[in-house]
């Protein structure tokens, strides 16, 4: 049996037949400047959709995002022809704090934003941040743990500050996002985590580096009830192989014997992964494969990041053929 079905099959069986599923991008980012410094190279955006990103230039997003403004409404015009209703967006520290443009946005779009916050995590004090986040309506805050790392710093976040933040964020039922390095280097700091605040909503980034050595131990985290992980990322990571990825497929399904099909959200990382593909591309692959039920499709691509991130007023999306059809 083939491993996909074809673009036309998965047109008129999803698409255009008003049984498309709810898609919800439970991993992407915004934002209208780039201008940051990460382990003491610089970040900073050039014309065309590109970036001078830590000596080296790079395709950040599409070359007609000219004005390089990764912008809600250049994303929702995205989401809408792509029939995505709804989007989770993350930050990074190699995109800057982008607190006061996202706080903009989840309050422009409460229907079709969930947004966090960040704190300078990279120096003490980032609590009192935390706590001025949440009054400012945020209700989730992301770490990028695997940057707490390198030659230059060595942060552990299960230290008394980060354990402080956390217990706020269990209080207040708020969504803790977070990337791990690769394999088990900080497997046991979220373990701690995880057992000190078990009602804390956490979610692992990028798929736990699903194709990285050890992976499976991050993946193991899920299995706590209050665990979760994203596929942020995933079509990076299996970018050698290129769309539709039939190895992402297999991933996924070991993934979900692991942990559960209920633990798994699709997500894009959008802007970064789709400069060499479509963004209806970073997900159709999941809804062409023959090697996942109907319900498991439906589970990653919008049910369980609905559950877990409370979309409830995502508008149902028409579908538009495009002029090449």
């Amino acid at each position: 049996m083939e491993k996909f079905i074809s673009e036309a099959e998965c047109r008129e069986r999803y698409y255009t037949s008003g049984d498309m599923p709810v898609i919800i991008d439970a991993h992407s980012h915004l934002w209208l400047w780039q201008h940051t410094v990460v382990n003491g190279k610089r970040i900073e955006q050039l014309p065309n959709g590109r970036s001078s990103f830590m000596g080296t230039e790079v395709q950040m997003m599409n070359p007609w995002m000219q004005d390089n403004h990764n912008s809600a409404e250049k994303f929702l015009a995205n989401m809408d022809f792509a029939q995505v209703g709804g989007a989770v967006v993350t930050q990074e520290f190699i995109d800057g704090l982008q607190n006061d443009y996202l706080e903009y946005v989840g309050r422009r779009w409460p229907d079709r934003f969930f947004v966090f916050g960040m704190c300078e995590f990279r120096k003490p004090g980032f609590l009192i941040e935390a706590q001025v986040l949440l009054r400012r309506g945020f209700k989730g805050i992301k770490i990028p743990a695997a940057r707490l790392v390198d030659e230059h710093i060595n942060i552990r976040f299960d230290s008394e500050e980060f354990m402080q933040m956390f217990h706020l964020m269990e209080d207040n039922n708020m969504v803790l996002a977070i990337e791990l390095g690769e394999g088990t280097s900080q497997t046991d700091q979220l373990e701690t985590v995880i057992k000190e605040c078990p009602t804390l909503k956490i979610v692992l980034g990028h798929f736990c580096m699903v194709n990285r050595k050890d992976w499976q131990k991050q993946m193991a985290l899920c299995a706590y009830d209050n665990v979760y992980t994203d596929m942020g990322g995933i079509t990076w990571l299996f970018n050698d192989e290129y769309y539709p990825y039939p190895s992402a497929i297999d991933a996924v399904k070991e993934a979900a014997g692991l942990v559960g099909m209920d633990k798994i959200l699709w997500g894009s990382d959008y802007p970064r992964t789709i400069s060499n593909i479509t963004y209806r591309q970073s997900y159709d692959w999941i809804l062409k494969s023959t090697e996942l039920t109907d319900t498991e499709k439906r589970m990653i691509l919008g049910n369980n990041a609905r559950a877990l991130y409370g979309f409830d007023k995502i508008p149902t999306l028409p579908y538009v053929p495009s002029m090449s059809e």
